[in-house]
């Protein structure tokens, strides 16, 4: 930030300086004034000045502390105005002087105190606006980077928020399967075991993608397939899985691990309490900018006045956290079974 409000104050300040040795050249066109006077005149002034600007900008980072109190600011500045005003006099009339006894002439001009007292007011006024244009360029410059600090500090917070959810996600899931594969332990000790390697093969590919907060709608869906597999083992004839994802939609950007609890809410609240075969369908759409998931089941039944699970807990906070009011995940009643929406912003992960 310092270097670009210095690039920005001597970028100015060449602007001002070029323009009022314009405007003094064209001020003194008297044929008893020569040519290069005027350029003298301005240029001493301005190689004064600059010096004294530059003085001040190697003390700016002393002074900057001071920018959320703007009168210590400007009184620390202005508390130097006597002496940069005696400094500035003698320095550009010596300067002057000199050079026209170099060309073998006099440097006439008003006396004295004429010229200290004008003098004086002026770089009183030039000192005023341009310690103020200072003021300008370095409290904007220090609001830019408390609000790029505020911005990483809670895109942090944010992360280590995600991190928590999916801390708790993840064992949830992991509980659900054993217990699955322990149920089976009891009658089929041989499928336990494939279904026990199978969860392996899951627990791997999840990690694999646990480094990451979002992921391709692809990767998530070949998880899912892995968890339905799972699940399918365990209740046999009772429950059949459909996939209708579109070939558009496999791009889309989503968050890790969420479709996860989505799938197990279809297994625990629609098959397990079933007598009769439920089907499971999962959906995914892209269209209006948006991508579109759904799990349905044929069975179960949804109240709205009925506290949400930690899984679809997790999952609203994850997307509130990822995208804000633009995503939403529903669950509702339909006619033939219960199902899980869940719309969010498209993006697409190869973007």
């Amino acid at each position: 930030m310092p270097r670009t409000v210095h690039r920005t104050l001597f970028a100015l300040w060449g602007v001002f300086w070029l323009l009022m040795i314009v405007i003094s050249v064209e001020d003194h066109r008297d044929p008893a004034i020569r040519w290069w006077e005027p350029l003298l005149w301005e240029g001493s002034s301005c190689l004064l000045a600059t010096a004294g600007l530059l003085l001040e900008r190697r003390m700016a980072p002393r002074w900057r502390e001071l920018l959320p109190e703007p009168r210590r600011w400007f009184a620390r500045h202005l508390v130097w105005m006597p002496l940069v005003a005696a400094v500035f006099i003698g320095g550009v009339y010596a300067l002057r002087h000199g050079v026209y006894a170099l060309v073998g002439v006099t440097y006439r001009h008003a006396g004295w105190a004429y010229v200290v007292f004008y003098e004086s007011s002026k770089i009183v006024l030039f000192s005023s606006l341009w310690v103020g244009v200072v003021f300008g360029l370095e409290s904007f410059a220090r609001w830019q980077h408390e609000r790029e600090r505020l911005l990483e500090l809670e895109r942090h917070l944010a992360e280590t928020e995600l991190a928590q959810l999916r801390a708790q996600l993840q064992p949830h899931f992991l509980f659900n399967a054993l217990n699955t594969i322990s149920s089976l332990m009891q009658v089929d000790m041989e499928r336990a075991d494939a279904l026990l390697a199978q969860l392996a093969d899951l627990l791997r590919a999840s990690l694999q993608s646990g480094a990451r907060q979002t992921t391709s709608l692809r990767e998530e869906i070949e998880l899912a397939r892995r968890y339905a597999h799972i699940m399918q083992a365990r209740f046999a004839e009772r429950v059949s899985v459909a996939w209708d994802v579109a070939a558009d939609a496999g791009d889309a950007e989503v968050p890790a691990m969420l479709l996860q609890p989505l799938l197990e809410n279809a297994f625990k609240h629609g098959v397990e309490p079933s007598l009769t075969p439920v089907a499971i369908r999962i959906s995914a759409r892209r269209g209006d900018e948006q991508l579109r998931v759904t799990v349905h089941n044929s069975n179960g039944r949804f109240s709205p006045s009925r506290r949400a699970g930690i899984g679809l807990r997790n999952c609203r906070e994850r997307l509130a956290l990822l995208y804000g009011d633009a995503a939403r995940l529903e669950v509702q009643q339909e006619s033939d079974g219960v199902s899980a929406t869940l719309v969010q912003p498209w993006r697409s992960v190869t973007s």
